[in-house]
């Protein structure tokens, strides 16, 4: 048996890849509609980032007239406009990027462990995927790696991580509605398409009751037809 190469831990892998069974999400963007919030701070990063997140948009299908661009201060000031955005009502996913670089205080720390936490929070509140694509670096050089560089790009990570997290929530949500759902894995990174009806399987049927087993049935006495 061949071991396949390990994946490097800063990408993500393609849906084609995952090799499991579940409910997966698309990267179909028709129809989607985004928001990308852009800290000026860091400008020469964040410029990058979103340049990445707008050609990804692009090459998903996301429509022009179905993407917004705010722009805000800086990464400390992302969790307010996401929640605003988010309480619009019109958008499906929000994409918040930034650039928090490592400086000699300890301002690193307060700013990037409550922008996380709060894109979390605003996440969870409103039930719509907000996505984190702030870099966090220790130094410039670091951050360009992550921003169109030897690492990639994380603002076009970011579209593809929102447009899989948009069909993702609506697939489970249709769970709750009572359709029944494909728990076949994606076969390509491009997968797109409906959900197939097929899940959760049917429950198995009861078994009859033996003849002159019907005292046995629970139930109040006289329930019996």
């Amino acid at each position: 048996m061949t071991t396949p190469e390990p994946r490097a831990a800063h990408r993500l892998p393609a849906l084609g890849d995952l090799g499991r069974s579940g409910i997966v999400g698309s990267l179909d963007g028709a129809g989607v509609r985004i928001a990308l919030v852009c800290g000026r701070f860091n400008l020469d990063i964040t410029t990058l980032l979103l340049d990445g997140a707008l050609a990804e948009l692009e090459h998903l299908g996301v429509g022009s007239t179905d993407q917004a661009v705010v722009w805000v201060p800086g990464a400390f000031e992302l969790p307010l406009a996401a929640r605003e955005l988010a309480r619009t009502g019109h958008f499906d996913a929000v994409i918040c990027l930034g650039a928090v670089i490592r400086g000699e205080t300890t301002h690193y720390d307060f700013v990037a462990g409550e922008c996380a936490a709060g894109l979390q929070r605003v996440q969870l509140d409103s039930g719509l995927p907000v996505i984190f694509g702030v870099l966090t670096t220790e130094n410039l050089d670091q951050a360009y790696a992550r921003a169109g560089g030897a690492l990639g790009n994380k603002g076009t990570e970011a579209v593809s991580t929102a447009v899989e997290m948009v069909h993702v929530v609506r697939h489970v949500a249709m769970l709750g509605e009572g359709s029944r759902i494909s728990m076949g894995a994606a076969k390509a990174a491009d997968a797109v398409g409906e959900p197939r009806l097929d899940w959760p399987p049917e429950p198995e049927p009861e078994p009859a009751p033996e003849a002159g087993a019907l005292d046995d049935l629970p139930g109040p006495a006289g329930s019996v037809v």
